[in-house]
């Protein structure tokens, strides 16, 4: 986490790495020092069986050195124990560590809970889990089946306004119920959302206002998506994660995305935005110089302008 004038300005995840050369951890040492940061806090949580740790650290420490990043708190955790490598006051920072409060009783929990959010992961396991496929509705499937594709030898605008329409009513009818109960609303939105005109324009109607609700939208219609449907919920949901700050769950999602369809490209594209560490105000940014010029696609009456 980058300190800029004492408060956070940046935060960068990565998974623990087996390995870090010196390459490597002048490029993350670099980024870091990109956001004209006073100094670095670290946090390492270190897998249980994981005996190459210290020389991670050692590099990357390092690299904080020669960018002049003093590194005002690093942390370890490691099998349910933390301890600082800062502090060298064995009473507050034994050698063995000291266990871990009980999530549910943190102040990082009563936080985001009273900023809205859920109570957070414990682990990676139960992260997934939240996105995971509800069980198959074999009548949904059998509206998708029925359900046209666009036909772009003929005129698809039609089609793609009828996608367009889609995406308004089913978070008009999230924002309503939490849920969208109408089958076949959410058939033919699934089915649309396959044109990439009608995908971008789902992303561009994403709104700081609304994060949550295209947050919990997202991740309902991916969860409720049939195999052949999953990849652009999917996407959608993975940039509705990394606007909000959940780095960790819009890759989950990119991953469901990539095992629907494997050659998807706006997977690849959001992979490589989330590990360059770009600031999600430049992609709303980018979302919001789009979005104009695909309304104007999909309503000015020319598939070309």
């Amino acid at each position: 986490m980058a300190l800029t004038d004492e408060s956070i300005s940046m935060a960068m995840r990565i998974d623990f790495p087996d390995s870090l050369t010196k390459s490597e951890a002048a490029g993350l040492a670099t980024r870091i020092a990109s956001e004209r940061a006073d100094a670095v806090l670290m946090v390492s949580y270190i897998p249980d069986s994981f005996d190459g740790a210290e020389q991670v650290l050692e590099a990357l420490s390092a690299a904080l050195l020669a960018h002049e990043l003093p590194l005002r708190e690093s942390i370890i955790v490691v099998a349910g124990r933390w301890r600082s490598l800062v502090c060298a006051d064995s009473n507050c920072c034994p050698i063995e560590g000291s266990p871990l409060p009980e999530l549910t009783e943190s102040r990082v929990a009563v936080e985001e809970i009273a900023n809205g959010k859920p109570l957070p992961f414990p682990d990676l396991a139960t992260m997934a889990e939240s996105i995971a496929p509800f069980p198959s509705d074999l009548a949904l499937i059998e509206i998708i089946s029925r359900i046209e594709s666009i036909d772009y030898a003929g005129d698809a605008l039609p089609a793609q306004r009828e996608g367009a329409a889609a995406v308004t009513d089913f978070i008009h009818d999230f924002a309503t119920d939490g849920i969208c109960r109408d089958r076949r609303l959410v058939a033919t939105l699934l089915v649309r959302l396959q044109d990439l005109q009608v995908r971008d324009y789902a992303l561009g109607v994403m709104n700081d206002a609304e994060r949550e609700l295209h947050y919990a939208a997202w991740r309902w219609l991916l969860r409720r998506a049939p195999e052949g449907y999953v990849a652009a919920p999917a996407t959608l949901f993975a940039v509705a994660c990394y606007e909000r700050g959940d780095g960790a769950l819009a890759n989950l999602a990119l991953e469901r995305a990539r095992t629907d369809q494997p050659n998807y490209t706006l997977t690849n594209l959001l992979s490589q935005v989330f590990r360059s560490g770009q600031p999600p105000a430049l992609f709303r940014e980018l979302r919001a110089e789009l979005h104009p010029k695909v309304c104007a696609t999909l309503f000015s009456g020319s598939l070309n302008s």
